[in-house]
């Protein structure tokens, strides 16, 4: 029994890896962030293995029937909408759900790929030999706190955000930079990774949020804020 781990392209389909196509195709079951995402791509590859959703919002009773599937000795592989599972999504939990059930029964193997956080640190131009991943900003409650961890971070930080928080996101931590009269910093937004209408904004962020405002604000960003 195998768990694979799969990574998907972050937005360009041809970023996929010839690895991560064998597996779908020859995996019992992918399990997907969302089915109809998941089965775009297989389409397009002309893939035709069965798939079963498991997101953030799946319960208790669908990790032990996907458990199941692992003690028949089927193999799966876990895939997220896009880029590598475990990130800023539930995949680590299945990992140490089957982990803890099924002990060294059970095989979990990583299949490589994409990534936003790589994919924005490399072209950054920050040293990125050290950085803070925090994944998405709080919507309510504790955004303060996350965002005093990011201006008080000795290395760079790396987050995600949505089109429909960008603008509030960079504007209180703008106005946090000012409330503990800390300089702005450079930041770098990245919107639509390897997409068609990819965008890198850079400079410093009441530069950045007037470059954002002019423009279409659609699609993932991946925001990273450099040190002081």
């Amino acid at each position: 029994m195998i768990l694979y781990i799969v990574a998907t392209p972050i937005g360009n389909l041809n970023d996929i890896t010839p690895r991560a196509l064998k597996t779908f195709k020859e995996v019992d079951l992918i399990l997907c962030e969302d089915t109809r995402v998941t089965k775009k791509l297989l389409e397009h590859y002309n893939i035709k293995t069965s798939t079963l959703s498991y997101h953030q919002h799946s319960k208790v009773k669908r990790i032990k029937y996907i458990l199941e599937f692992l003690k028949e000795g089927k193999n799966l592989a876990l895939a997220s909408d896009s880029g590598t599972p475990g990130i800023s999504d539930p995949g680590g939990k299945l990992v140490r759900e089957a982990v803890e059930s099924l002990g060294n029964q059970v095989k979990i193997i990583p299949i490589p790929g994409s990534s936003a956080v790589t994919t924005a640190a490399s072209i950054s131009g920050f040293p990125m030999d050290k950085f803070l991943f925090l994944g998405f900003p709080p919507k309510k409650r504790k955004r303060k706190k996350f965002f005093e961890e990011i201006i008080k971070s000795k290395y760079p930080v790396i987050l995600y955000e949505s089109p429909h928080r960008i603008i509030k996101t960079l504007g209180e931590l703008n106005s946090l930079y000012t409330e503990y009269n800390i300089q702005n910093t450079e930041i770098v937004v990245c919107r639509e990774l390897t997409k068609q209408f990819e965008t890198t904004y850079r400079g410093r962020i009441e530069e950045v949020i007037e470059k954002i405002k002019k423009d279409k604000i659609k699609g993932e960003f991946t925001l990273i804020v450099g040190k002081n």
